[in-house]
């Protein structure tokens, strides 16, 4: 029985080293909701609203994560940083971003 136990053994070490997978889900408007990074070895499938499916390394959707939070600032007037250097006060933080578009034709 010892090379059942070695094949059992093996069986679950490669379950164990394969990359958990995330389910995301667009909403009408073309965005899933993230407000952090994913790990880059994670896989990510995101279900689109027209019924077509997408398979993405957490690495490319940390790229479109920054992309949106950059573009975020540059309309607000923030620095790199997330801070308005004009106003004495500051009312939004500048530093976090909830969603993200997505489209089908994505690139890795």
């Amino acid at each position: 029985m010892v090379n059942g136990a070695r094949y059992a053994t093996l069986e679950a070490e490669t379950q164990r080293k394969q990359s958990p997978l995330i389910t995301l889900q667009q909403d009408a408007e073309g965005f899933i909701r993230m407000n952090r990074h994913y790990p880059a070895s994670v896989r990510i499938r995101i279900n689109f609203t027209d019924g077509s499916t997408g398979e993405f390394s957490g690495l490319a959707l940390n790229k479109a994560y920054d992309a949106a939070l950059a573009e975020f600032r540059a309309k607000n007037d923030l620095d790199a940083r997330g801070y308005s250097r004009t106003s004495a006060g500051r009312t939004n933080s500048g530093n976090k971003i909830d969603f993200v578009p997505v489209h089908p034709g994505m690139q890795e």
